[in-house]
């Protein structure tokens, strides 16, 4: 009697899936925070909520890291892409005020490598580490046919948690407010479409040194954020992701009509990948800036009396960070040097 049509045939290959599961399971226990009920394989994450909140409100986001993976595909650098789509989520959640609390990620592929996979998820893990996340679950599926071969995606989920009346909204911004930059550490995780076709017209060899300043992780700022908040109020903040300082600062102030930013261009460092980017594309100035972060990843807002504490703070824990500019109204005048984005 022959033997009859498997699963596997068709492409899926449980047995890799489960050996998966083992290969990661201590690298998702060492992000395990107190409020986890149970572990890992089952249906859904159980966790309470953190002690210490009167009002706990929870805060979602979800990203993924796009073509990045495009080059990590390429060139075998799997290993740091997860900590790429941690921080695109848990830094968006962190502009609430949230502290990441709970993380969940999503891997798609054509074929499971389980080496690939555990790469990956490991990545995901150190992220979860960086921002205080739990990592809870996630889900590997296995899509023959739908994926090229080696293809995979990447997706993320994130709770996070803030106390009500400590919820930045932006809703105290006036102009005067000072903004302060946080140095990024590279491109993060946006504008690789241009990236790769920067790469592909200009027909340059990908030196190792410069796949290390293009692959560099996207910086999770959530631990030294919170730290700051206990600190200095901040009345707002921004996570510089696709659309650059010109769409992203906005948001800050969304809902105040008479607010602006005054940016001085000059103010923080630019890491040499984004001059070589620019000069090996052709790349204008603005499209740069609304491209790409440009070597600020991360901006907050602070009274000018809060100038200095917060500064210090920053560079205690590390930071890299300087004054970008201030809230000003719309009708500003930019000098020589100077941006107003509205």
């Amino acid at each position: 009697m022959s033997k009859g049509l498997t699963y596997r045939d068709a492409g899926v290959n449980i047995d890799a899936g489960n050996e998966l599961v083992d290969r990661i399971g201590p690298a998702c226990r060492a992000t395990r925070r107190p409020e986890q009920l149970g572990g890992l394989g089952g249906f859904a994450a159980l966790a309470e909520l953190p002690t210490g909140y009167r009002e706990p409100v929870l805060v979602t986001g979800t990203d993924g890291v796009g073509t990045k993976l495009k080059l990590a595909i390429d060139y075998n650098r799997h290993d740091s892409v997860g900590q790429d789509l941690v921080a695109m989520c848990a830094n968006d959640v962190l502009v609430t005020g949230a502290e990441p609390f709970l993380f969940l990620d999503y891997y798609a592929t054509g074929r499971l490598d389980v080496d690939t996979a555990e790469r990956v998820i490991k990545g995901i893990a150190r992220g979860c580490e960086l921002a205080g996340a739990a990592l809870v679950g996630g889900e590997t599926a296995e899509m023959p046919g739908f994926y090229g071969e080696g293809d995979y995606d990447l997706a993320g989920f994130c709770v996070g948690v803030v106390e009500k009346s400590r919820i930045v909204s932006g809703a105290d911004l006036l102009p005067g407010a000072v903004l302060i930059g946080l140095a990024s550490s590279g491109p993060h995780s946006n504008g690789y479409s241009l990236i790769r076709r920067v790469i592909e017209n200009s027909g340059v060899t990908v030196s190792e040194a410069l796949l290390d300043e293009l692959i560099a992780p996207t910086r999770i700022y959530a631990k030294n954020i919170l730290s700051l908040q206990q600190q200095v109020t901040l009345l707002g903040m921004s996570h510089i992701t696709g659309g650059g300082l010109l769409e992203n600062l906005p948001r800050m102030w969304s809902g105040h009509d008479n607010l602006a930013a005054l940016i001085d261009i000059d103010s923080w460092q630019r890491p040499a990948v984004f001059s070589w980017l620019q000069q090996a594309g052709n790349i204008d100035e603005l499209e740069m800036l609304r491209t790409f972060n440009c070597g600020c990843g991360f901006v907050i807002c602070v009274d000018p009396a809060d100038v200095s504490s917060a500064l210090a703070s920053l560079a205690a824990d590390g930071e890299t960070a300087s004054i970008i500019g201030s809230l000003v109204t719309p009708d500003t005048s930019a000098g020589n040097g100077q941006l107003l984005i509205s």
